[in-house]
């Protein structure tokens, strides 16, 4: 690590000051960190580089508005998170259960930190990949795949109100092990991925 820069009290008066030299110390030691982050939320690797470009270009461009007392690793990762939100707001029109699942995932932001958030995220998935075996199926047809009950349930040759059964189980599991968090999760696996690649 740079001597000159040992804390973020330092790293945060130089960039202020317009000292170049801090700024490319922060893309060097974030850059990567970032976008691994961004892809995490928008499984896009050319958009999370573009969301973490403009992260870096906005501190460099709002330094003199950086306060003394910002934990420089949640600044960025926070700024990550508001930008691809501001990105996924761009490509539609943000319905009212939309609204509420990210009003979910940013609080669930500002109480993790991103290794904590890509835990949760890893321990969700892997309870989808536990769910029964008919249970799991339906569910990723539904979630993943995006098809409606009816288009499961000829593609099961299963009835409707088997293919009802099958989710409602699905998210009872995922509740029960996951937790409150877990419908912005599920929001954050499925629901912005499909809606940025469908962009494409």
């Amino acid at each position: 690590m740079d001597l000159n820069f040992i804390n973020d009290l330092d790293l945060i008066n130089a960039l202020k000051k317009g000292d170049s030299k801090a700024y490319t110390f922060l893309v060097n030691n974030y850059h990567h960190r970032l976008c691994v982050y961004a892809f995490t939320l928008s499984n896009d690797h050319d958009l999370s580089e573009d969301i973490v470009q403009n992260v870096f270009m906005s501190v460099w461009k709002n330094k003199h508005k950086l306060k003394d007392d910002f934990t420089i690793k949640s600044y960025l990762y926070k700024s990550v998170y508001n930008e691809f939100i501001d990105q996924y707001r761009k490509q539609k029109s943000v319905l009212a259960l939309e609204k509420k699942h990210i009003d979910a995932l940013s609080t669930i932001v500002e109480q993790e930190d991103e290794s904590s958030l890509e835990q949760l995220i890893n321990h969700v998935k892997k309870e989808i990949e536990n769910l029964p075996p008919k249970c799991k199926q339906t569910f990723l047809l539904s979630k993943q795949d995006g098809l409606t009950n009816i288009e499961i349930a000829e593609y099961l040759n299963v009835s409707i109100k088997s293919v009802e059964a099958h989710i409602t189980k699905a998210f009872s599991i995922l509740r029960k092990n996951v937790g409150d968090r877990t419908n912005g999760i599920l929001f954050l696996l499925f629901g912005f991925k499909k809606s940025l690649l469908n962009r494409y």
